[in-house]
């Protein structure tokens, strides 16, 4: 599965794909669409960052 590590983080957060989505200002089926191909790690890790700031808000 292409980004596993990235939705293994996000899991692991308890974040899901819609609060990334929202987060990024775009659809849920965009993130999806993302997603199916591997990242560039530039990308990676900015979806990486925005997964812990939900997580942080959250706390």
């Amino acid at each position: 599965m292409a980004n596993y590590e990235i939705r293994a983080y996000a899991k692991n957060k308890g974040v899901c794909l819609w609060q990334i989505a929202n987060a990024l200002n775009v659809s849920e089926a965009t993130i999806t669409r993302l997603f199916r191909n591997e990242l560039p790690e530039s990308k990676a890790a900015e979806i990486k960052s925005v997964i812990d700031r939900i997580a942080a808000d959250r706390a």
